[in-house]
């Protein structure tokens, strides 16, 4: 204990005689908020050093689901493009996906060489007269259909993760990479 033998300043809150604190003007609270903040953004520092140790996709350009620690191709598909009324409608043939998953929340990994992951949107399909389909936004950003919101974490080099950032239900979905033909589709059961 320090000289004094004091317990704090007039209110007692100090450490030491004279109100002795652990930084000028500071007091243990401040301390403890300020030493937890320090932790936190040392955590997250070193988290983002973390090399990915996880698979890595056969094929560049091409979305994965990652399902355990596996990687599992997605359906690829073009679609058709059809004009209805002030809707630009995308048909996806057949009735359901080859590639399924039971997770709410799919994880996909992208080996970009070519295809920008930031211009990847998710889209949820409807099932009509056996073939699949959305309605895509007009360039006024208007329509039936809006992207799901998605995730995009790089990995390192041209490894990508890319998330659905909210539970998606039970159904057919697709990613569509802007600039693109091609259309990326998944079921979730």
């Amino acid at each position: 204990m320090p000289r004094g033998g004091g317990t704090g300043g007039a209110d007692g809150a100090g450490l030491g005689a004279g109100g002795w604190s652990l930084v000028a003007g500071g007091t243990l609270e401040t301390m403890g908020t300020k030493t937890l903040c320090l932790l936190l953004l040392s955590a997250a520092w070193m988290r983002c050093d973390e090399k990915y140790s996880g698979p890595v996709p056969p094929k560049p350009d091409l979305p994965y689901l990652l399902q355990v620690k596996k990687l599992s191709e997605v359906e690829i598909g073009k679609a058709r493009q059809e004009r209805r009324k002030d809707d630009t409608v995308s048909i996806i043939a057949g009735p359901g996906s080859s590639a399924r998953t039971p997770l709410p929340e799919p994880i996909f990994i992208l080996d970009a060489r070519e295809l920008e992951p930031q211009k990847i949107e998710l889209f949820r399909l409807e099932v009509k007269d056996g073939n699949r389909e959305v309605s895509l936004p007009n360039k006024d950003h208007t329509g039936a259909s809006q992207p799901l919101h998605l995730r995009i974490t790089p990995l390192g080099g041209h490894l990508y993760k890319i998330e659905a950032s909210e539970m998606l239900e039970e159904g057919e979905y697709a990613l569509a990479p802007g600039g693109d033909s091609r259309i990326f589709c998944f079921e979730i059961y």
